[in-house]
């Protein structure tokens, strides 16, 4: 099976490519998906974003399965913030020569939790991931992994707040962990895992 994606982050495609392949299933980036205007991403929900842009992406690959995500970090002491907005977090903060948008959105969620105790920051990243064909909803499924913030980053791989996602099981961060072990535990993981079986019965 093939499937696309509509997605150009690299981070993303890499976890998802890298998850799907132990299935035996290929996915791709949308073709052409830089040349594709985005649709707007307005919805209060993870699984709202998720569903509409399947749906607008399906029309521009006729026949084919597109998937797409919305995906994110809940911090409980945020009350869920920064939710569908993780990805522009720090969108309105001035941001510092050289700074990432990933550093600067982490930067401001070392910020906001500054006075919260270590037991209290907990949070968990959320994926919903949504497939489409030809203007029609086939099958979503959401994902799930709970952690803690640090007050530091550790780690020099994935992306994103990896660096201060902290897994008390492991002892590690998302950005410490091997490729291996982040896609048999991650959010975007475990949301194509469930994904699968319901879009295999109805594809």
């Amino acid at each position: 099976m093939r499937l696309y994606i509509a997605t150009t982050n690299p981070g993303k495609l890499r976890d998802f490519a890298t998850a799907a392949s132990a299935h035996g299933i290929v996915i791709d980036p949308l073709p052409d998906l830089a040349a594709i205007p985005a649709p707007p991403e307005d919805e209060p929900t993870f699984e709202g974003n998720a569903r509409s842009k399947a749906l607008y992406y399906s029309l521009r690959a006729p026949g084919c399965i597109v998937l797409a995500d919305d995906s994110g970090l809940e911090v409980d002491a945020l009350h869920g913030a920064p939710g569908v907005r993780s990805a522009r977090y720090a969108a309105a903060a001035p941001s510092a020569i050289g700074q990432s948008q990933d550093q600067r959105n982490n930067q401001r969620l070392l910020d906001e939790l500054r006075s919260v105790p270590d037991p209290a920051r907990t949070a968990r990243y959320r994926c919903v991931l949504a497939a489409a064909r030809d203007n029609r909803i086939l099958f979503a499924a959401h994902g799930a992994v709970e952690g803690l913030i640090l007050a530091a980053p550790r780690g020099t791989g994935g992306f994103g707040y990896d660096p201060l996602f902290y897994l008390p099981g492991l002892r590690q961060t998302m950005a410490e962990i091997d490729l291996a072990t982040k896609h048999t535990l991650s959010h975007r993981g475990r949301a194509l895992e469930a994904l699968l079986p319901g879009l295999a019965a109805r594809a």
